[in-house]
């Protein structure tokens, strides 16, 4: 479905400062790819939900969602 005349298109926003366009059935494994997230140990949340790592190729994501991925890191 396209936006109607003076409707912008649907975002997600990533951690404040990315703006990604939302499509109909994108999921996180979706987005991950799109913001070329590769690393392996990250957190997912949506509108502030944490996401399981066995739910990215299936959770969907609405329009107008806020997203955190967060690189998960040690040190000494």
């Amino acid at each position: 479905m396209s936006p109607s005349a003076g409707q912008e298109p649907a975002v997600v926003r990533v951690n404040d400062n990315l703006e990604v366009p939302w499509s109909p059935g994108m999921t996180v494994r979706d987005l991950l790819r799109q913001c070329r997230f590769t690393y392996s140990l990250i957190t997912v949340t949506v509108n502030g939900q944490v996401i399981r790592r066995e739910e990215y190729d299936t959770y969907p994501i609405p329009p107008g969602a806020e997203v955190r991925v967060i690189h998960l890191i040690a040190g000494g």
